[in-house]
């Protein structure tokens, strides 16, 4: 993977021109005064009835051909159906095998076919087979409906972008996406990837123009992407972590940690985070005031998956509410973990005092 300069605030900043469509530089900085000074993939908008909801597809694994593929697609087909979202985010993993590109525009055409726009943050495996990942990223952003931005940002990573839902007061949540990577070895140690230092300067920027903007008060947002962070494991072993949700596997986190999630504290509005790559774990943690979320797996039987069935994560979002609801969504009819989740609350079952 190309991994270039280290990005300064400055620099991050001044980002701001690349929205999709914008073509002069004028156009540039009007769009980046619009929001904060901050390159922003797609500015969502709450519905008529003040509710944005979100399917998080992840780990679809999906080899064009392969018959045992085609439970991945009817998952898909039916998640969406079911649930008719705003917006898609897949959180990677998209393809396992050759033709990517074909694999990739299959899976995803069922929100091609609905009109659906979405965004993707690359997995591990979307850059393992015939295409290099920023050949990947030029395929994904090339459907139909995707709303991802180019990949000239100057830092590590293909798939690091921002969303924002805004009501009639200007924004009031955003949602990050960054590219965890793929493989890294570090002094002879092999380890997963990460969100790599430059990519955190890019957030920390980003996060502090929202917060300017607020009036000096953090935009409360989530993260989107695919390998869970090492405070995945550290939070497993605490025993004052509140969970809900399936735990099939030991999170499989970097051996290396690059200080994302102690970026995402002090600054202070991220409210939790939202991954893949486990097959097996689809659970909701509440560790230190935070969510650490995993989504359902989506995919097929190209891979190892004993959380059966697949399926998804919703997240649903209200005006005004600095709360969300979300649940896992499954075939037939299903839904697991139908939560509301809200700062400061003590665990995931308790409602919310007035």
């Amino acid at each position: 993977m190309d991994r270039r300069r280290f990005l300064k605030d400055s620099a991050a900043v001044a980002l701001a021109g690349g929205l999709l469509g914008i073509n002069t530089e004028a156009e540039a900085r009007a769009a980046a005064d619009a929001d904060a000074g901050v390159r922003v993939a797609r500015k969502l908008k709450y519905r008529g009835d003040g509710k944005f909801k979100i399917l998080q597809l992840t780990d679809t694994h999906y080899v064009i051909g392969d018959e045992r593929s085609e439970r991945a697609l009817r998952n898909v087909c039916e998640m969406l159906d079911a649930e008719k979202p705003d917006f898609v985010i897949h959180t990677g993993d998209i393809v396992y095998g050759k033709p990517a590109e074909a694999s990739a525009r299959a899976i995803l055409q069922p929100l091609v076919d609905r009109n659906i726009p979405f965004a993707v943050a690359m997995g591990n495996h979307d850059s393992d087979f015939d295409l290099s990942r920023t050949e990947m990223y030029k395929v994904l952003r090339s459907i139909p409906g995707n709303v991802n931005t180019p990949d000239d940002l100057g830092i590590s990573g293909c798939s690091n972008d921002i969303l924002t839902l805004s009501g009639a007061d200007g924004v009031d949540r955003v949602f990050y996406l960054f590219d965890s990577g793929n493989r890294a070895e570090i002094a002879g140690m092999k380890s997963w990837e990460y969100v790599h230092t430059d990519q955190i300067e890019w957030y920390r920027a980003a996060s502090r123009r929202f917060t300017e903007r607020n009036g000096g008060k953090p935009v409360p947002s989530l993260a989107f992407f695919h390998i869970p962070v090492p405070e995945y494991c550290e939070a497993m072993r605490d025993k004052s972590r509140v969970l809900t949700g399936n735990i099939g596997e030991e999170p499989a986190a970097p051996k290396f940690n690059s200080g994302l999630y102690l970026a995402m504290r002090e600054q202070g509005d991220i409210q939790g985070i939202v991954t893949g790559h486990d097959h097996n774990s689809d659970f909701v943690m509440l560790w230190q005031n935070f969510f650490l979320i995993y989504g359902r797996f989506s995919g097929c039987d190209t891979v190892y998956n004993d959380l059966k069935p697949n399926g998804a994560r919703v997240f649903e979002f209200t005006r005004g509410d600095d709360g969300f609801r979300t649940w896992v969504r499954l075939p037939g009819g299903r839904i697991e973990q139908d939560l509301y989740l809200y700062p400061g609350m003590k665990n995931l079952s308790s409602p919310r005092q007035k």
